[in-house]
């Protein structure tokens, strides 16, 4: 099993900022139950002003089998067209991007 540290970055549309909060206090138990079937763990969202940062820990062994996985899932599909209209992906973020990856320069334990 390997254990991976995952950041990301997306803006927050203009005037969205109520309903993403509302969303995610009252975040779907099938969404979550998926993340964690996933292999993730420790998964947060930060906001600072128009940006969202998201952090979570990958324990599993295939990233990309599980992110299939999620990506298939009936409740997240549904979560996800909820939630998108509330993010506006950065310009710089790779085409197959919604959410922009970021590299870990640093980590201490």
């Amino acid at each position: 099993m390997q254990k991976k540290r995952y950041g990301a970055v997306i803006e927050l549309m203009p005037g969205r900022m109520e309903e993403y909060k509302r969303l995610h206090a009252e975040a779907w138990p099938e969404v979550l139950k998926t993340i964690s079937d996933c292999n993730i763990r420790n998964y947060s969202i930060y906001l600072k002003d128009h940006l969202l940062f998201s952090y979570f820990e990958y324990t599993g062994n295939d990233y990309e089998a599980d992110m299939r996985k999620m990506a298939a899932d009936p409740s997240t599909l549904r979560w996800w067209a909820v939630c998108k209209p509330c993010m506006k992906p950065l310009l710089s973020r790779r085409e197959d991007e919604w959410w922009a990856d970021m590299e870990e320069i640093f980590h201490h334990d």
